[in-house]
């Protein structure tokens, strides 16, 4: 029989491990810092349980992303565990850390602007700063980036183009 505090440290461990996996698109990004980690459980037969959410239902990043964590898991000497693809509630952007705000932001990605995602769907553009230099004399020049999930804008003041993480 294994104790509770056993089964305590054991989903601690794995959610640690699980944690350090970073997002294969977005590599300063943690899958917690993402919000993409969601539940980190010990299941009635003593297996690790992992949910994650991917950023969009067709996210190619998410294979890989299942695989790593597989991996961190086991290399913490945890066994393999049973990683869950969960697809509701969806992800939204309101999920990454405030870390992970700021890791975008050093790694050159404009984070989403806060409820900018509905403005957006009547055809209104965010105010979005720029990650190098702080102004928000910024252009969108592509709906689509270096992946999916982002945009491509540039600086007016600075001139560098750069990604925006687009709002869900």
């Amino acid at each position: 029989m294994v104790s509770e505090a056993d089964r305590d440290r054991a989903v601690a461990a794995a959610r640690g491990a699980a944690a350090r996996v970073v997002d294969p698109e977005i590599p300063a990004l943690s899958i917690a810092d993402l919000g993409v980690l969601r539940e980190v459980r010990l299941g009635a037969d003593d297996v690790i349980e992992i949910d994650i959410t991917p950023t969009y239902s067709g996210c190619p990043a998410m294979r890989m992303i299942a695989l790593e964590v597989e991996a961190a898991v086991e290399a913490a000497g945890l066994g393999r565990p049973r990683v869950n693809l969960v697809l509701a509630p969806a992800w939204t952007t309101d999920w990454i850390t405030p870390e992970g705000r700021a890791a975008l932001r050093r790694s050159g990605i404009a984070p989403p602007v806060a409820g900018g995602g509905r403005r957006a769907l009547f055809g209104a553009d965010e105010t979005v700063a720029c990650p190098r230099c702080g102004a928000t004399a910024t252009e969108k020049l592509s709906e689509f980036g270096s992946t999916a999930c982002k945009a491509l804008w540039r600086c007016r003041a600075c001139g560098e183009p750069f990604d925006y993480f687009k709002c869900h």
